[in-house]
């Protein structure tokens, strides 16, 4: 069947292509509930709940678009469309359907890269393309994040295989580095006691690797030392808010000055 002679018959059977119509729709609206209500029960299922969690959301998210285009195919079918029509015209219009397709392909592929390689798994805390976010889930096509401040932010695949990507939880150890100024009238051993012991006293803080206090500047305003201390990855951003806020207060108790950006400026009198 031609399509000429498809839609003189359509014409002259107009009631019953309407009721073909209407069943092809009922399929695909009644069928992609019943897809998404199916996968919701299937990610909560005890098969799902023991997989890891990147391949589950990735399966997931590729068995729903496979279910979805089975019943766009299925509802075609009833509206009685000629499939070899339809498949000579895909073949004809091949080239653009695949210029078209070419981003979502390129996610996929990068989606199915992810998930060999794994970078980075649902639940890290990672940095790429200029955005910091816990992953929430890697779908066949693309990635979400959540950041800090509980914004969702959606990255292609594609472009994440390709870019460069921090992941900060990637390790079970960080290690904290911190950088305090000192004026140069105040005693550096001292100021490098008081560093030490506060990173020795703190819970937080692994004793293997050990903290270590560092000269590591003659600034034009200071002397600066770092300090490096290591803790577990869950533990960084406590441990690092309570060590700048205890150093500030021990160097007020110990009478160490931190000090400020100046200018001395001379003032030169002409005779």
């Amino acid at each position: 069947m031609d399509f000429q002679a498809f839609f003189t018959d359509l014409a002259s059977n107009a009631t019953k292509y309407a009721i073909r119509l209407v069943i092809a729709l009922a399929v695909i609206l009644i069928g992609f509930k019943l897809v998404n209500v199916v996968m919701k029960k299937v990610r909560k299922g005890k098969g799902f709940s023991k997989m890891d969690p990147t391949a589950a959301s990735f399966i997931a998210s590729f068995v729903s678009i496979g279910l979805k285009l089975v019943l766009t195919v299925t509802a075609i079918a009833i509206m009685g469309i000629p499939m070899a029509s339809i498949v000579a015209v895909l073949g004809t219009c091949g080239v653009a359907i695949g210029l078209a397709l070419q981003g979502s392909l390129s996610n996929f592929a990068g989606g199915i890269m992810l998930l060999i390689f794994r970078p980075f798994k649902v639940g890290d805390y990672v940095e790429t393309q200029g955005v910091q976010g816990t992953v929430k889930s890697i779908t066949a096509f693309y990635t979400n994040l959540t950041t800090v401040d509980n914004r969702e932010v959606t990255l292609p695949n594609g472009t994440l295989m390709n870019a460069t990507v921090t992941n900060y939880t990637a390790n079970d150890q960080r290690r904290v580095d911190l950088t305090f100024s000192i004026s140069y009238d105040s005693d550096i051993d001292r100021a490098k006691e008081v560093l030490s012991s506060i990173a020795d006293a703190h819970p937080l803080a692994l004793k293997d690797p050990s903290p270590a206090v560092l000269v590591s500047e003659q600034g034009k305003s200071g002397i600066v030392l770092t300090l490096r201390v290591w803790c577990t990855t869950g533990d960084y951003w406590t441990l690092r808010f309570d060590l700048i806020e205890t150093v500030k207060k021990a160097f007020d108790r110990t009478g160490i000055a931190i000090p400020y950006d100046q200018l001395d400026v001379h003032i030169k009198e002409d005779k």
